[in-house]
């Protein structure tokens, strides 16, 4: 949240997707890199798959081998060019500002920090260097133990992120930010003090099939419209699943998210953000789904599960903010109260039964606080809400969603 202003069957089934060219290049590559001694260093678990990525893959322009610079072969590429990692641990930060560049890690990629590197990959230009990353695709590492990102993007159109895992990356796993146009798909984000996986002030962005726990917050759509979170994984963090519409920030309005399909369960982390850093401290622990202040959220056919404060919140970001101390003033710019929010067929089950001490909000499995307009709830399965009747929506509301 911004301040103020592998496992081995996984990877090989991903690429049995391909062509059998393809394999046989890369079946040839692993052979020569065992060969040559590398030290192969195994991935987190990952859970199974709905669905695998298609890669689309190309016989690579450059190829990495354990010991030599991922950023060299950067600095040599072209625009659209593709380079294969071979299996190893990198210690290594690097940045991409070339347009189309497709990075590919075989099995067991692993790129660590060096040293005191603050992100792993920036993709775009740093200030005051125009971005000129449009179309970046990554697939098939694992970074960690970055000092504030794992993998960052700033006015990267049009970006894949798939089969990426972020691990102890400081404050943000992924943080694509000011981008129009991204897929994040099949990644696992643990261990961080903001947002495991994060979008930020983007547009047209699709979260699928990805797993956050142990952050502060899972996922975190902020800022944003035209986004659609479906069948990801939240667990172990303090809150699951985070849409909101911040004061403070260029953009000032959020609209049209789409919240579905996921398994959002035991988000009782105790709140380790740095105290002060900015609205991810004032996080309720034992949250499920917090739809904050934004315009045209529809959560729908989630399941949600022990946790110990609110299933699904819709909430004004007034709240938040009262929370963190702020002034009336310090939201002129925005509209803070949530409208239009659809919550639709979700299943709640054991949410709110340890809710935590001085917030003054009962722990339940739906809660609305009252504020903005045309909110509205339909076919859930819950016990408890606050409050007790809550508006229902008018005719079938989930044929009028996506």
């Amino acid at each position: 949240m911004k301040k103020f202003i592998g496992n081995l069957p996984t990877a090989l089934s991903v690429l049995c997707d391909q062509p059998a060219s393809i394999l046989l290049w890369l079946s040839i590559l692993l052979l020569a890199s065992c060969k040559d001694g590398a030290q192969h260093e195994i991935a987190p678990d990952t859970y199974q798959l709905e669905a695998q990525s298609d890669l689309k893959l190309k016989k690579p322009d450059l190829i990495v081998k354990p010991g030599k610079s991922i950023q060299a072969a950067i600095d040599k590429a072209e625009a659209g060019d593709l380079i294969l990692i071979l299996p190893g641990t990198y210690r290594e930060s690097f940045q991409v500002n070339k347009p189309h560049i497709k990075i590919v890690g075989s099995p067991f990629v692993v790129i660590e920090n060096p040293g005191e590197a603050e992100d792993g990959i920036f993709v775009g230009g740093r200030s005051p260097e125009p971005s000129n990353a449009d179309g970046f695709e990554l697939y098939n590492v694992t970074l960690r133990g970055f000092e504030e990102n794992g993998v960052i993007l700033i006015r990267v159109n049009d970006f894949v992120l798939s089969h990426v895992t972020t691990i102890n990356c400081g404050e943000y796993g992924l943080f694509p930010l000011f981008s129009n146009g991204g897929l994040i798909e099949f990644c696992t984000a643990s261990g961080h003090t903001d947002t495991g996986i994060y979008v930020g002030q983007s547009e047209n962005i699709k979260m699928r099939n990805n797993k956050a726990f142990a952050n502060v917050n899972g996922l975190e759509i902020e800022n944003c419209s035209h986004v659609v979170a479906t069948n990801n994984q939240c667990y172990d963090n303090v809150a699951g699943i985070l849409v909101v519409l911040l004061p403070g920030l260029r953009v000032t309005t959020s609209a049209d998210i789409v919240v579905e399909k996921n398994r959002v369960y035991k988000n009782n982390h105790i709140n380790f953000a740095e105290p002060g850093a900015g609205f991810e401290s004032f996080v309720p622990s034992g949250s499920g789904i917090l739809v904050v202040g934004t315009d045209g959220t529809r959560v729908a056919q989630n399941w949600v599960q022990d946790n110990n404060f609110l299933g699904i919140a819709v909430v004004s970001t007034k709240l938040l903010g009262g929370l963190a101390g702020l002034p009336d003033e310090a939201f002129a710019l925005i509209n803070p109260d949530p409208d239009g929010a659809q919550i639709v067929r979700n299943r709640l089950v054991h949410n709110g039964m340890a809710p935590p001490a001085g917030i003054p909000l009962p722990g339940v499995d739906l809660l609305w606080d009252g504020t903005g307009a045309d909110n509205c709830w339909r076919d859930n399965a819950y016990a408890t809400s606050y409050p007790a009747a809550l508006p229902a929506c008018a005719g079938n509301a989930y044929a009028q969603g996506r």
